[in-house]
């Protein structure tokens, strides 16, 4: 038996969670208004939907009232109970069964219908989000969520740039591809620049498998997952918000991964599936520091091996010539020169 977690589905899931923490709070909606179409009904896709499904519960909603506020879309259309074809298991729990018969067979139909406050986008069908259903968005909405979240870049729903001047600069935005950031000037004659958020899956997975390593859980729960995702949307520091970032800045990466991995050893604790109990007293800055000591460092795994090598060619009876801080001996690298 093996600890292990999907990360295609459940790693998608929490890093979009943190994202979506952090654009709820700031659209001013409270979950209850809150309407998603989700263009791409595929594995990860409902991964993604139950992740959220499960934070609006937490907000105070039952599963039902929940799920309710979410519409999945495929190939064929809105998924309903009564389309008429079998539905594949895990689209069965997001089926409509409000659509008194009607059925909605593209995304502008769906988008007409439920006049949504979160769009969505894990089809690979690049620039769907064309700039009238953004325009609608920004329309019913004053700070729209939009995240397509494609990749690469090429099959992207919509592109930031895109996003930004067709909702007035105010949509809420996260991508799976990386795009630059944009200046805009909006309605009100505002020039500024807006920086885009990436929820990319390197934000959780580290910290979901560190924490699951250190405190030798037996099994990776529902609630370890959602802590990754939770930790992701309380990461972001002072400047990041002044910049209205939705996730930390991509170079914070290793002190982002230190608080993910904590509240990941928090809820096995919680859960009782760790076995390094004795890390149940520490505090959370004695945590984050034993982690810290933990943690994989590739400058300070070359310097081991230097040492490693160093100490195997003493014992030898070799010496070593002094090293650059390439790690190129010096002699041959004058020769060169």
């Amino acid at each position: 038996m093996y600890t292990c977690f999907n990360d295609d589905i459940q790693g998608t899931g929490a890093v979009i969670l943190g994202g979506v923490i952090n654009a709820v709070k700031r659209s001013g909606l409270p979950c209850k208004d809150h309407r998603a179409v989700f263009f791409g009904a595929g594995s990860a896709g409902v991964g993604v939907a139950r992740q959220i499904v499960e934070f609006f519960m937490r907000e105070g909603m039952t599963e039902d009232e929940a799920r309710n506020c979410f519409y999945l879309v495929d190939t064929k259309g809105l998924v309903t109970a009564d389309r008429g074809d079998k539905l594949a298991d895990h689209k069965v729990y997001f089926a409509r069964r409000d659509n008194n018969g009607e059925q909605y067979k593209t995304l502008d139909e769906v988008v007409d219908h439920v006049k949504p406050s979160i769009l969505m986008g894990l089809s690979t069908m690049g620039g769907v989000f064309t700039p009238e259903i953004l325009r609608k968005m920004a329309d019913w909405n004053t700070a729209p969520l939009i995240f397509p979240l494609s990749n690469p870049s090429s099959k992207s729903e919509c592109d930031f740039e895109t996003a930004i001047a067709n909702t007035d600069g105010r949509c809420l935005f996260a991508s799976g591809s990386p795009f630059p950031n944009c200046t805009f000037t909006n309605s009100a004659g505002e020039t500024r620049t807006y920086y885009p958020g990436q929820g990319n899956n390197m934000y959780v997975f580290p910290g979901i498998g560190l924490g699951s390593i250190l405190s030798k859980a037996v099994r990776v729960t529902d609630s370890m997952i959602y802590a990754s995702g939770e930790a992701l949307s309380a990461a972001l520091n002072g400047e990041e918000l002044e910049r209205g970032l939705l996730y930390p800045d991509i170079t914070r990466i290793r002190e982002v991964s230190v608080v993910v991995t904590r509240k990941v050893m928090r809820a096995a604790q919680e859960d009782k599936v760790d076995r390094e109990i004795a890390l149940r007293s520490l505090s959370d800055v004695e945590l984050d520091n034993w982690i810290k000591a933990r943690m994989y460092d590739p400058h300070t795994e070359v310097r081991a091996l230097e040492r490693e090598v160093g100490h195997l060619l003493s014992s030898l009876g070799t010496i070593s010539p002094p090293m650059t801080a390439s790690g190129s001996p010096t002699e041959e690298k004058n020769a060169k020169l």
